[in-house]
Order: structure tokens, then C-alpha cells, then sequence
């Protein structure tokens, strides 16, 4: 429906025209675009991926983990306490504490972690929702092909797991060796 400055509108923002939302957000106020693999997920791949290198069973220190992945420290307290949550990692408390592997690196496939992380992998939202989100969902053309795209990315990531992609060293001494080598300035670590 076209406002007075010609922009479209959905029928449910012309039907409470007081309420906003943001540029793409969908009925429940969230983004409903295409999925955006967001910093979490990358970071949460990044420390597991160092945990899967090291000897089996070893606690490490957060601080380790974060050194070597370069991941700020805001995030990942709340990453690793979701993979925790998520029976991906195990939480050891104490002075020697630190955190390992909940299961084989094997076991732990890319969706799992980012699943633990983000929730449910949803490319986009009239997927899983349907007309609880879009009321043009029942008639869409396009619904089937979103549907297919993301049984095919489920099933991607569900086949690589985290031992498939274990870093040892991690990432900054990777990056150092590198560029210690001549290969050129190192990118900005994020």
C-alpha cells in the first residue's frame, strides 16, 4: 500500500501506522531478509575449531583461546557459554579451568555451532513461518525455491564438521607466520 511519499508499505504497517520498525524487519520486528552469517557465528567457529587441534581432553583458558583467534572478549564469554548451553563445549571451573570439547570434533558439524549460537538456521523467514509471517505465503511463487536453498545449506553444513577444519595454531600465529614469510602485509585482524 503507497504512503504519501509514494513508498510501499505492508498491509500490517498500514494497518498500525504507529507502530515502526526497522528497514527490513519482518512481523515480529526482526530482519527478514537473507540469512547474514553475523561475527558470532564466525567467532564461535574460530575458538572451536582451535579447541578441536589441541590434545584430547585439554582444558584451555579462555584467554588462550582468544589470543590465538583474535576474538574480543565481550563476544566470546557469551559464545562460549551458548556452545556450553548447547553441549558443544564443557565448561571446567577452577583455577586450571578453561573449556573442551563436549563431544568429538567429529561429531560437531558447522550447523550445530551455528544453531547453538543464532538458533534455528532459517535462510529466510517465510520458510519456517509461512503465513504467521507473510500473509502471501500461501499463494507465493517463490516459497519453494527458499525451501530448496535451505534444506541445501542445512545440508551443507551438517556434512563439515569442526574436526574437519581444526586449527592448531590458530588464526594470529597463522597470520604472523605468513607475513614473517614475504608474503605481503597481513590483512586487519578482526
Amino acid at each position: 500500500m503507497p504512503t504519501k511519499s509514494g513508498r510501499q508499505v505492508s498491509p500490517a504497517a498500514a494497518r498500525h501506522p504507529g507502530k515502526r520498525r526497522a528497514a527490513g524487519a519482518g512481523a515480529s520486528g526482526q530482519r527478514s531478509s537473507i540469512m547474514n552469517v553475523g561475527r558470532r557465528v564466525d567467532y564461535a567457529v574460530r575458538a572451536l575449531c582451535y579447541l578441536a587441534a589441541q590434545e584430547p581432553r585439554r582444558v584451555v583458558p579462555r584467554a588462550e583461546i582468544q589470543e590465538h583467534q583474535q576474538i574480543p572478549p565481550h563476544f566470546l564469554s557469551k559464545i562460549l557459554r551458548s556452545l556450553v548451553g548447547a553441549g558443544v563445549l564443557e565448561s571446567v571451573p577452577g583455577a586450571h579451568g578453561g573449556f573442551r570439547l563436549g563431544k568429538p570434533a567429529e561429531q560437531i558439524s558447522v550447523r550445530a555451532v551455528y544453531e547453538g549460537v543464532e538458533g534455528r538456521l532459517s535462510l529466510i523467514d517465510c520458510v519456517d513461518r509461512g503465513a504467521r509471517f507473510c500473509c502471501f505465503a500461501p499463494v507465493c511463487t517463490q516459497i519453494e525455491i527458499w525451501s530448496g536453498a535451505q534444506r541445501m545449506l542445512e545440508e551443507y553444513l551438517e556434512r563439515i564438521s569442526i574436526g574437519d577444519i581444526a586449527d592448531r595454531h590458530g588464526l594470529v600465529p597463522r597470520l604472523r607466520q605468513q607475513s614473517s614469510h614475504g608474503l605481503g602485509e597481513p590483512p586487519t585482524v578482526v
